[in-house]
């Protein structure tokens, strides 16, 4: 297997001390370049990523995951980087659907690939996450225009061009709305991808409740004006 050296994969971290290690271990096995974002992390997160391979950038104090994001991407593109994966830390993405996602858009087939567990997923999806990702995508005008099935997914696929062009000013998790609405208003070749989610009970704690999937909505919306 070739390693894909010009896909560099970053993954925001906030005290992720149980699971970061054998993440970024997994990622590894299909893509070489790994950049984690420790964002202000209050746990041996950064420790834990400090005994791996991977890039490690630190922010002092907890900016939130969109910040994070812009972070790992500015340093990767500094690196060189012709394609970003953006994956969570929690271990409930499967690298084999970045290796498949990343694959089309180095092959020109899209500038943007996003993932979407509804469309072929057998994993069943717990029944409060799916009422706040229905209820976000259904909500945004931006995912209408995009058709997309699911707006918020942590795994995406954007090429060098996209990600030089897109900046992530919302820091918290508002920023996925961000990302679509910055996207359904470019001329990018947009695609979305079935993903397999891993519902462990560690990510589960780790999901957006129905309050905060309203949040975001409504922050998007007062950002906007």
């Amino acid at each position: 297997m070739v390693a894909d050296t010009g896909t560099w994969v970053v993954v925001p971290v906030y005290n992720e001390e149980t699971v970061i290690a054998d993440v970024v271990t997994e990622i590894r096995t299909r893509f070489p370049n790994v950049v984690c974002v420790d964002d202000g992390c209050r746990d041996s997160s950064a420790e834990q990523i400090a005994s791996t391979p991977a890039h490690l950038v630190r922010h002092p104090i907890n900016l939130g995951q969109g910040a994070s994001l812009q972070t790992g991407i500015d340093y990767a593109l500094r690196q060189g980087a012709q394609r970003i994966v953006t994956f969570d830390a929690d271990g409930q993405h499967d690298v084999d659907d970045a290796e498949r996602m990343a694959a089309i858009v180095r092959d020109g087939e899209a500038d943007v690939v996003l993932g979407s567990r509804f469309l072929a997923s057998t994993e069943p999806i717990p029944l409060l996450k799916r009422l706040v990702l229905r209820t976000v995508a259904a909500l945004s005008p931006a995912s209408r225009k995009l058709k997309l099935t699911d707006a918020h997914n942590g795994l995406r696929v954007l090429s060098r061009p996209v990600v030089e062009e897109l900046r992530i000013s919302m820091n918290g998790m508002a920023h996925a709305s961000e990302i679509v609405a910055a996207l359904a208003s470019s001329s990018w070749r947009v695609r979305e991808e079935p993903v397999t989610i891993r519902y462990t009970e560690y990510s589960r704690s780790k999901g957006q409740s129905l309050f905060n999937g309203v949040n975001i909505l409504f922050d998007l919306s007062v950002r906007q004006r």
